[in-house]
């Protein structure tokens, strides 16, 4: 199995001048300490008007920033919002960064959970799923033919010669977000990786991976090759004394979750009509164990849904997460108020002591 880290830049207030810059500069310094421990992944999310939640709204930006400090960590769009960037120019920076990276690009895509991020651009919740698997459908074309051309009624492109073209041959490695039942079948159904965010405690992701691994031999390929791999995230620290891991990550959990909550399910309230494949997204705010306003956060360490621990302990859950069939765990560390040098402490720990556990062959000790 397979270690990544995952960032939302997130920034609660209150804030000084130097908050937003000391953000985005000790994600810097904690990913180049990353790589050096052994993370093999780093993903960006897309997101736009989530203050304080989520202020990384230009990966493309940062991961080419990340690219040129880094040689060996895999650079991740967790994930590129299709509805609202024109296909040319994703194959663009795709491509891009793939060639500053020397070959470590991954491209992960999806649509939005709600309209909130996408109306502004001139997209709607309507439109989203369409938009999305149009654009997914030519991108990788764009990056095999040497003249590419494509006409239908969203999408006028007269041949052009789309430069430059990724090193990663076919492609580099794509995948869809997944959160519902129905996103992990579809990601198997079109030969994606699948990128779990936010699905709850592992017996439910479980669930879902199985319905990934039962589909995906029937994939009929969007692109070059079938990326059989499932990710899966979770919040979580861990430092040396269990009692300080959970004092400083269950507040910071919590307030992750109940920021999510409450913005995100109130960017409904504008909608006059919910598509079918959105429903899920307007109501698991008020379903899921962790965004419930009741929930027990220690309950939620004990389940699996967050990682807070000791090493020990840390690893214990993570097993969890190996036994759902994962390939890859994902890590949110930067996440509420937890201090920076806390989260390089954290990834130091992961170092010394999870990413060698895992590697040993030794993960249901």
């Amino acid at each position: 199995m397979k270690f990544g880290l995952l960032y939302e830049l997130q920034m609660p207030k209150p804030w000084t001048e130097r908050s937003e810059y000391n953000c985005f500069w000790e994600a810097m310094e904690q990913i180049v300490l990353a790589e050096e421990v052994g993370f093999e992944y780093v993903w960006f999310v897309e997101h736009h008007f989530l203050t304080e939640f989520a202020h990384s709204c230009a990966p493309e930006v940062y991961l080419g920033a990340l690219s040129q400090r880094t040689s060996k960590i895999r650079l991740g769009h967790g994930v590129v919002l299709l509805p609202i960037n024109h296909p040319i120019r994703v194959a663009e920076r795709i491509a891009t960064l793939d060639i500053l990276s020397n070959g470590r690009a991954e491209f992960g895509t999806g649509r939005s959970s709600s309209g909130y991020q996408l109306t502004p651009f001139g997209s709607n919740v309507v439109d989203a799923r369409p938009a999305w698997d149009e654009a997914l459908s030519i991108i990788p074309r764009m990056w095999s033919e040497e003249v590419f051309s494509y006409h239908s009624d969203r999408f006028q492109i007269d041949a052009r010669e789309v430069w430059p073209k990724p090193i990663q041959k076919p492609h580099p490695p794509m995948w869809l977000a997944c959160s519902q039942p129905d996103s992990f079948a579809m990601a198997a159904s079109k030969g994606l990786g699948a990128l779990c965010f936010t699905v709850g405690e592992p017996g439910e992701l479980e669930r879902r991976v199985r319905i990934y691994r039962d589909a995906i031999g029937g994939a009929e390929p969007v692109g070059g090759y079938v990326n059989e791999h499932v990710a899966a995230f979770s919040l979580g620290i861990t430092l040396e004394k269990d009692s300080e891991a959970r004092e400083l990550g269950l507040p910071a959990a919590t307030w992750y979750f109940a920021n999510a909550r409450d913005r995100l399910s109130k960017d409904w309230q504008d909608e006059v009509f919910i598509p079918e494949e959105y429903k899920y997204n307007a109501s698991r705010f008020f379903q899921e164990d962790q965004y419930r306003e009741d929930a027990d956060p220690n309950e939620l360490i004990e389940n699996g849904t967050f990682c807070i621990g000791n090493p020990d302990n840390s690893i214990k859950t993570i097993a969890k997460y190996q036994a759902a069939g994962i390939d890859q765990f994902m890590v949110c560390m930067q996440s509420g108020r937890i201090p920076h040098e806390k989260i390089m402490e954290s990834i130091r720990l992961y170092g010394k002591h999870i990413i060698p556990h895992f590697k040993s062959g030794d993960s249901f000790a």
